[in-house]
């Protein structure tokens, strides 16, 4: 396992590998909020949650990004603060609502203060990927999130997702992979990338012309460190057999 550089700045932690070939994203690392926010005492039944963070998220990419010597940019701010992975206009880019509980955090947010979340956490991310592909001409992008076993009464069986909208070739490969290594794997599930569900990889993916996937690991798997060692054994070997394109040789001297 390659060391990595780690940088931290307030809407953003960046790991610095040395293979240009692929950039690992993760939207939903972090139950941080920088100033000059704090939870309320009304949300402590929230954070920590699903909902406020994708659980094992931060540990899969920094896992995957030693195991491929890959950089990775990652949100240092919960989800529930502003959503990396939505749409500036989406309904759910400040959700006001959980399990049919009020999100005190976001509940009343004038436009002012929508702006300044726009502004100092959600730009900044996106605005760093750019900057981060712009000097990567040939990166791909490989997104990494997680999901609740148990989402509103139902459980979910489902042990990895593969998102994609275009990529459906690649997107069955890249399950194919996943799946011969013992994993339960299925493609746009337990939501779809082409329903909108990826975002972020799909917006830098269009906007610089990259190959993008989108990975969903159930929770239970990515938190618990054998497991998650175990399904990053199988996201690697998917990684470079269907992701990475082979090294240039080496010109002997």
């Amino acid at each position: 396992m390659t060391p990595v550089h780690v940088e931290n700045a307030e809407a953003f932690e960046i790991v610095t590998g040395a293979d240009p070939r692929i950039l690992l994203l993760c939207e939903h690392a972090s139950l941080r909020l920088p100033p000059p926010w704090n939870w309320p005492q009304e949300d402590a039944w929230i954070v920590g949650t699903h909902w406020s963070i994708d659980l094992g998220a931060r540990e899969l990419t920094l896992g995957l990004a030693a195991e491929l010597d890959a950089s990775a940019v990652l949100t240092r701010f919960s989800r529930l603060l502003i959503d990396a992975n939505r749409p500036p206009d989406s309904a759910t880019l400040l959700r006001n609502e959980a399990e049919g509980r009020r999100v005190h955090l976001n509940h009343g947010v004038n436009d002012d203060e929508r702006a300044q979340r726009l502004r100092d956490c959600y730009h900044p991310y996106h605005r760093r990927i750019d900057s981060f592909l712009e000097a990567r001409p040939q990166a791909v992008i490989l997104s990494l999130h997680t999901f609740t076993p148990v989402y509103e009464g139902t459980t979910r069986d489902l042990e990895v997702g593969v998102l994609f909208n275009r990529e459906a070739e690649l997107g069955r490969r890249f399950a194919q992979v996943i799946g011969e290594q013992g994993w339960q794997c299925a493609l746009n599930e337990p939501y779809s990338g082409a329903d909108g569900f990826a975002f972020s990889p799909e917006l830098h993916g269009e906007r610089h012309r990259r190959t993008w996937l989108e990975l969903e690991i159930r929770q239970d798997i990515a938190v618990d460190e054998t497991r998650r060692a175990q399904i990053l054994a199988a996201i690697v070997a998917a990684t470079r057999a269907t992701l990475l394109p082979p090294a240039p040789p080496t010109r002997s001297s």
